[in-house]
């Protein structure tokens, strides 16, 4: 079973995401990726955070824990304490575009969270759960999710 944490970024009513072009799809991610050992969630989200997106930030709190595939996703509200948008070094990052399409491109972009219906965000449940808690305000509790979409 393998860990994946990431680390939702809403500022001036903006997300911070990763355009994804794989395998002929298109479609958008949080911020995240898999936890080393020794590592704990939040400080893999914070991780890919900075890799990503070359945006250092601090957890703010859980807001969903999602099931995909027997492998467990956290996702957690942060806030930025530094960095620059785009700016980020993560191997993935640093690969030159376009790459084949089996390993895709990673492009960091701010997106407006009234706009997320329109677009592919996965997991879709996470989209549909930003979208309903950016306004009025997040739920006290954590949202749990089996998700069953596939990338």
């Amino acid at each position: 079973m393998r860990s994946r944490a990431a680390a939702i970024l809403i500022e001036n009513e903006r997300i911070a995401l990763i355009e994804r072009h794989k395998a002929g799809r298109h479609y958008f991610t949080i911020p995240g990726g898999g936890v080393e050992a020794g590592e704990t969630p939040e400080e893999a989200a914070l991780r890919k955070m900075a890799e990503e997106t070359g945006l250092r930030a601090a957890i703010r709190r859980l807001a969903a824990d999602v099931s995909f595939k027997g492998n467990q996703q956290l996702y957690s509200l942060v806030e930025r304490v530094g960095g620059e948008f785009g700016s980020g070094q993560g191997e993935e990052m640093l690969m030159p575009q376009p790459l084949n399409p089996f390993s895709g491109t990673y492009c960091p972009v701010w997106m407006a969270v009234e706009e997320i219906p329109g677009y592919p965000l996965l997991p879709a449940e996470i989209a549909k759960l930003i979208v309903r808690a950016h306004h009025p305000g997040w739920p006290d509790g954590v949202l749990f999710v089996d998700e069953s979409e596939v990338l």
